[in-house]
């Protein structure tokens, strides 16, 4: 979709200029969609996902990305990536940032997939709110050239936030965009950003932050246990480290503590065969999922942990009724004492 009251660029087959505009709903990307779309460029957004960016899908309709593109007023196309992407996680051939963030080879990836999507639609280029030197392992001048190089979008993407430092792409060489209208901004300091959002009316954007989770220390280390503890680990393990507080037991096995009533619900949603689920049945507590566990000392600590963390009213023991996925006709019940705070401490990831 074009600008409101704009005219439609056309390129040399009288073909609309489409741009596909990387989007994940910040406000930078915002930025970068609409400084083509006032050129009359047709803007497609693209939203890449995995289980490690947080918020709800952008699928969803109170997304940000999902109203980011309603506000801009174009169409959005979402690629979830999941297994791909933790195939790549496990060992990235350009390595790691300050924690497990894999950010080269999460780029590459990235550009691919939206290269195939710009393809697929006759789009011309693409589009993203990257800002030179703003991102210390993927915004690097030499890390883009890089990243582009690797995965042959090279001339192709559209920067047009820091346009006016890069060398020009191919839209602007063939003139599909004016390059004197796009900017020049460099480094962290986001001044200039929030000065353009308020020339162009945008005022209901979030707030700067890392995104990805991988770039949060607690979420590294909870990476760091699975990997070390299940190399062979799948989407729905990795999905399981965004929930609760984790456990890593002296057999092997991973308890997973509910902190609220929609952490519980997403457990039990998350349970698969052969895992031992705990909860306190008659009073307010935590769901406890205890996943590959082998040991009977696992499925003990597991139940003192579902003690642990629920309000004994003074007693000095409780009740946790525990059963297998699937087999809750079955439930059997145990009294147990909750953990000392330093165990606790201990076996926290």
């Amino acid at each position: 979709m074009v600008e409101r009251g704009k005219v439609q660029r056309v390129d040399e087959q009288g073909r609309p200029v489409t741009a596909v505009a990387m989007m994940s709903g910040g406000l930078d990307s915002r930025l970068a969609a609409r400084i083509v779309l006032e050129q009359g460029v047709k803007v497609v957004a693209f939203n890449y996902q995995t289980c490690f960016f947080p918020g709800v899908a952008a699928e969803e309709a109170d997304s940000e990305v999902a109203q980011a593109c309603r506000a801009l007023g174009v169409p959005l196309h979402v690629v979830d990536d999941d297994e791909a992407f933790i195939e790549m996680l496990k060992s990235p051939r350009y390595g790691f940032g300050r924690h497990m963030n894999p950010c080269i080879d999460c780029r590459i990836r990235q550009f691919r997939l939206a290269k195939e999507y710009m393809e697929s639609i006759g789009g011309h280029f693409l589009v993203t709110g990257e800002v030179l030197g703003q991102r210390p392992m993927s915004q690097r001048r030499g890390a883009m050239r890089l990243i582009d190089r690797k995965a042959e979008v090279e001339g192709l993407v559209l920067r047009p936030l820091s346009a006016k430092r890069l060398s020009p792409t191919v839209a602007e060489e063939k003139g599909l965009v004016d390059r004197t209208k796009l900017y020049g901004i460099s480094g962290r300091s986001r001044k200039k950003q929030i000065e353009l959002a308020a020339q162009f009316g945008i005022t209901d954007y979030p707030a700067a932050a890392g995104g990805c989770l991988l770039t949060y220390e607690g979420s590294a280390r909870k990476v760091r246990d699975l990997v070390e503890h299940k190399p062979e680990a799948a989407v729905r393990d990795f999905r399981l480290l965004r929930v609760g507080r984790h456990y890593r037991l002296p057999g092997g096995g991973m308890a997973i503590v509910g902190r609220d009533e929609g952490e519980n619900a997403r457990l039990l949603g998350l349970a698969a065969e052969g895992d031992v689920i705990y909860d306190r049945e008659d009073t307010v507590g935590p769901i406890v999922l205890l996943c590959d566990a082998t040991a009977p000392e696992d499925e003990a600590l597991a139940a003192a942990l579902c003690v642990s963390h629920s309000k004994l009213g003074g007693a000095a023991s409780g009740t946790v009724r525990y059963y297998m996925k699937g087999n809750e006709a079955d439930a059997q019940r145990v009294e147990v004492t909750p953990l000392e705070r330093a165990v606790l401490d201990k076996l926290r990831v």
